[in-house]
């Protein structure tokens, strides 16, 4: 008797730009609130999160608005301003990714 194996998929899509990707499930072990990354031209080119699928969220990024002076901060790669944040909100919550300086000794 030949069984056989049943694979299943999850479906993931950035809400920007509308990219899909598909991967096994045995590779998705994260959770729910887990996300894949990919290069997102509609968020200045940022490393941005995908989603799963089934879930509606809307992705934004936010501009440093107070002065850099010298600090070393992430650069927007479109525009070259410094990054303070990137937030996805869902109807459940909300994650931040946080872009912080790094810490500089003279």
């Amino acid at each position: 008797m030949t069984v056989p194996l049943l694979t299943s998929y999850q479906d993931w899509y950035c809400p920007q730009c509308k990219k899909t990707d598909r991967t096994r499930a045995q590779t998705w072990v994260h959770g729910e609130r887990a996300s894949r990354f990919h290069t997102c031209p509609k968020l200045r080119y940022l490393l941005a999160p995908m989603l799963p699928a089934t879930l509606k969220a809307k992705v934004e990024v936010h501009e440093r608005e107070d002065y850099v002076n010298g600090d070393m901060v992430q650069l927007d790669p479109e525009r070259g301003r410094p990054i303070q944040n990137m937030v996805t909100t869902r109807d459940n919550g909300t994650d931040a990714r946080v872009f912080a300086p790094t810490a500089t000794v003279k």
